[in-house]
């Protein structure tokens, strides 16, 4: 299946590693030309190198802080200036932080700062731009609804996907469709180093609760990613659309 998207231009935020470099990959190999963007340059250019080691042309690397309002606006427009116009937004940024229930106000306002005023910054950032056009994509990467325990990310997701949905709606007719793609066990940094760091954790987390039996890799949600993000899928908007092994379904 040709989906299209050669030529087509994207902004990757969260790109440095795991999810958000897996969609990147995904999207150069389909041509696409990209900018992308997180806090670790030195990451950030060796994913550049990489893609550009495998034939695609090297994407724009922008390296700062998405949760600085002042960093989105320059962020959104050296992509703009450098690859002309933006098609494709994927919010990917975003990390877990679990809480305790005496959690100071600081916290929660640092993760809500990361898991969804970002990806809401960046969207208002280029979406004129894409209406103007009537053409758009914007793909945010959220996570689980059903938490085992007090997590903020997992309070700022849940604004994501209803805050996705709804502003869907808004820009339907106008040629933009907003998706959100909730993640399950995926083989990345968060998960091997923080959440499941023993082979061991792996195999006992897998064991009960993913019934395909296997953590997915990065690229498994940029494959979803490219297709959402193509001509293909212009009548699928405000969807969330799990990419977990069937974890959502069994393991909750």
């Amino acid at each position: 299946m040709q989906i299209d998207l050669q030529g087509r231009t994207a902004l990757v935020s969260g790109a440095s590693s795991g999810i958000g470099a897996g969609i990147a990959r995904v999207l150069a190999g389909e041509g696409v030309r990209l900018a992308i963007t997180a806090r670790r340059a030195d990451k950030l250019e060796a994913l550049a190198a990489a893609i550009a080691a495998s034939g695609a042309p090297p994407p724009l690397v922008l390296a700062g802080d998405i949760t600085d309002g002042g960093e989105v606006t320059r962020i959104a427009a050296a992509a703009r200036s450098a690859l002309g116009t933006i098609d494709i937004l994927v919010n990917s940024a975003g990390g877990s932080r679990p809480l305790t229930t005496d959690a100071v106000d600081a916290a929660w306002e640092e993760a809500f700062a990361l898991n969804f005023t970002a990806a809401r910054h960046l969207t208002e950032a280029l979406l004129p731009a894409m209406r103007v056009r009537h053409w758009g994509r914007i793909i945010n990467i959220s996570g689980s609804m059903e938490p085992r325990s007090l997590n903020a990310a997992s309070a700022a997701k849940a604004a994501l996907h209803l805050w996705a949905k709804g502003l869907s709606r808004d820009v339907a007719a106008d040629g933009v469709t907003i998706n959100t793609i909730p993640p399950g066990r995926i083989n990345s940094e968060q998960i091997l180093e923080k959440l499941h760091p023993t082979e061991a954790s792996r195999r006992a987390f897998i064991a009960e609760n993913i019934p395909i039996g296997y953590f997915g890799e990065p690229e498994d949600i940029g494959h979803l990613v490219a297709f959402l993000a193509s001509p293909l899928a212009r009548y699928i908007t405000g969807a969330v659309i799990p990419v977990d092994g069937g974890m959502h379904f069994y393991g909750h």
